[in-house]
């Protein structure tokens, strides 16, 4: 009896892992030279800050999801709640906010993503 073979998928596992940072890291980019911009002209120093911020989140978020899966469950979502209060801290940052308050706000942002994180990985863990 012969069996039909499955469906081979046209991406490479390579590119559905670098999809998700570097489609985050442009955004992300985007987002913080628009808010430096500030509705001026655009210069270089938007583009700079641009190009920076997306490779340094880019390179943060690679790190965090490659080291986090052989973390125990606290760990893994402390390093997601770290990474994801550290953006949107410094995103806030930019917005002219004072300091407390785009602390507080990273703050419950990382906490926020931490619980998540712990609840799902609590919740589907082998």
């Amino acid at each position: 009896m012969a069996h039909a073979a499955p469906a081979s998928s046209t991406r490479t596992p390579a590119v559905s892992r670098l999809t998700a940072p570097v489609l985050g890291a442009i955004v992300y980019g985007l987002w913080a030279a628009a808010i430096g911009r500030d509705a001026g002209p655009i210069t270089g120093w938007n583009v700079l800050l641009g190009f920076v911020t997306a490779i340094a989140f880019a390179v943060g978020f690679q790190a965090v999801r490659a080291v986090s899966p052989r973390l125990p469950r606290e760990l893994r979502a402390f390093a997601w709640a770290a990474f994801a209060g550290c953006a949107f801290g410094f995103i806030y940052s930019l917005t002219d906010a004072s300091v407390v308050k785009s602390a507080a706000l990273a703050c419950l942002v990382g906490a926020s993503v931490g619980g998540v994180v712990f609840y799902r990985s609590y919740t589907h863990e082998a």
